[in-house]
């Protein structure tokens, strides 16, 4: 049986122009899980794993914006917040999906998965994942400066908040998932990227304000589970060097070696390709045998080889 983890974007559920409500959440997992059913009827098992940035960024301002009433959850409780309740609405919508299938029949499950960080990481005190909404730059101005946020524009589409992101180090349930997905079951792990956490001397953990990345965290789970392809969808049809320049020209295959070369060029910024090319190469280079960025329409076509970009050794 061939094993994949799937990496669904958070901007999967919330699409472009729409307000995010959870009906319109709840369409788009439709549309997402008739994809990954499609997967599983190939012949693989698959970890769904996805992120959260719209999601928690709305979740923040929601808790900031009730302090008067009810005292704020912190970050890290707001990305724990969002990883439980988009777990329920994928669970529940693949569940239905499976129940729809005639060729399969698998539990669903979701684990709500905790992430080792390294405190000292630099990203503590450089903060650069962006979350939340788009803003224009007279808007957010006056609420960065209300909030105390960090903000940076954001791949042309407008100013959002960042936020600490460190590299995730190790997957705290990954034995877990490892035998779950070892029973047959459709395992939704890494959710938000895990809920960041630290490993203290005594061995226990405690939670950070941060959140993880979903790429990095699904190329260390995948890497520690030892699977065959990670698969990270995103917003493009394939990865392009020149993005949006005359001469831009959209990728099918990259080696590692080509991967790392376009990456020290500058043509993956840090804010968007950056990360999910970062993520392929670092799960190759640890014994991967495929990676694919793609978009999550065309899902099904490059898991056959038909669409998006390969990364290969």
């Amino acid at each position: 049986m061939k094993t994949a983890i799937i990496a669904i974007g958070g901007n999967a559920l919330i699409k472009e122009g729409e307000d995010g409500n959870i009906y319109q959440q709840f369409t788009n997992a439709r549309d997402t899980c008739a994809k990954l059913i499609k997967v599983v009827e190939m012949g693989y098992d698959i970890i769904i794993t996805h992120g959260n940035g719209p999601q928690v960024g709305d979740t923040i301002r929601r808790h900031e914006n009730a302090r008067k009433i009810i005292p704020p959850y912190p970050l890290g409780m707001c990305v724990s917040e969002t990883v439980g309740s988009m777990g329920y609405m994928l669970q529940q919508t693949m569940q239905n999906t499976v129940k729809k299938s005639k060729a399969v029949r698998k539990d669903v499950v979701t684990i709500i998965t905790q992430v080792v960080v390294d405190e000292q990481d630099p990203s503590f005190q450089n903060p650069t994942k962006p979350i939340g909404q788009f803003f224009s730059k007279e808007d957010i101005g006056e609420i960065a400066k209300a909030e105390k946020w960090n903000v940076v524009e954001d791949s042309g589409r407008g100013w959002r908040r960042v936020v600490p992101s460190p590299r995730p180090i190790r997957i705290v349930e990954k034995d877990t998932i490892q035998h779950l997905l070892e029973k047959g079951k459709i395992v939704i792990a890494c959710g938000g990227g895990g809920i960041p956490v630290i490993q203290l001397e005594d061995g226990t953990l405690d939670g950070v304000e941060a959140v993880i990345d979903k790429d990095y965290a699904s190329s260390k789970l995948a890497q520690q589970l030892d699977l065959d392809e990670l698969i990270i969808l995103t917003a493009v049809d394939k990865v392009s060097v020149n993005f949006g320049k005359p001469d831009q020209k959209d990728l099918d295959t990259m080696s590692v070696a080509e991967a790392g070369k376009h990456l020290e060029n500058g043509q993956f910024p840090p804010g968007s390709m950056g990360p999910k090319i970062r993520a392929a190469i670092e799960f190759i280079e640890n014994g991967g045998r495929r990676a694919i960025i793609a978009s999550h329409e065309n899902l099904v076509e490059a898991m056959a080889g038909k669409a998006g970009t390969r990364i290969i050794p």
